[in-house]
């Protein structure tokens, strides 16, 4: 009997992004799960439990900021690795790093990748992150 499919929340407010990380994870016999804003990348990890959720930072509304703080606070999905993929170090010149973010919110997440990403590099973090 083989595993269920691995499922991946990709939270993103603009749609090619989505689409890209879609397509790089291809092939790779993800369950990709999406939510355009961060009201709703709460609520889709609150009912599907992905196994891993991509996050967007700069989003309408909750900020990926915020939507990691809470999904790190409820103890149902506190546990889910989540990769922050954003692009304000391109935008701002501001970089930031997991380790800045544990320092701040007492918790890292367990990956930071700047936006634009190489599709290799994402599929790898993935990968990984998922094997753990």
């Amino acid at each position: 009997m083989s595993e269920p499919a691995k499922k991946v929340l990709i939270a993103d407010d603009e749609a090619d992004v989505r689409a890209f990380v879609q397509v790089a994870l291809d092939g790779e016999g993800y369950t990709i799960l999406e939510a355009a804003n961060g009201e709703a990348a709460v609520a889709v990890t609150k009912a599907e439990r992905p196994d891993l959720v991509i996050l967007d930072v700069q989003m309408p509304g909750k900020s990926g900021f915020d939507v990691f703080d809470d999904l790190r606070r409820d103890d149902a999905t506190k546990s889910i690795p989540v990769i922050m993929l954003t692009g304000i170090k391109e935008r701002t010149g501001i970089g930031f790093t997991a380790k800045e973010m544990g320092q701040y919110y007492e918790s890292e997440p367990e990956a930071f990748l700047d936006k634009p990403v190489d599709a290799d590099t994402l599929r790898d973090t993935v990968a990984r992150l998922l094997a753990q």
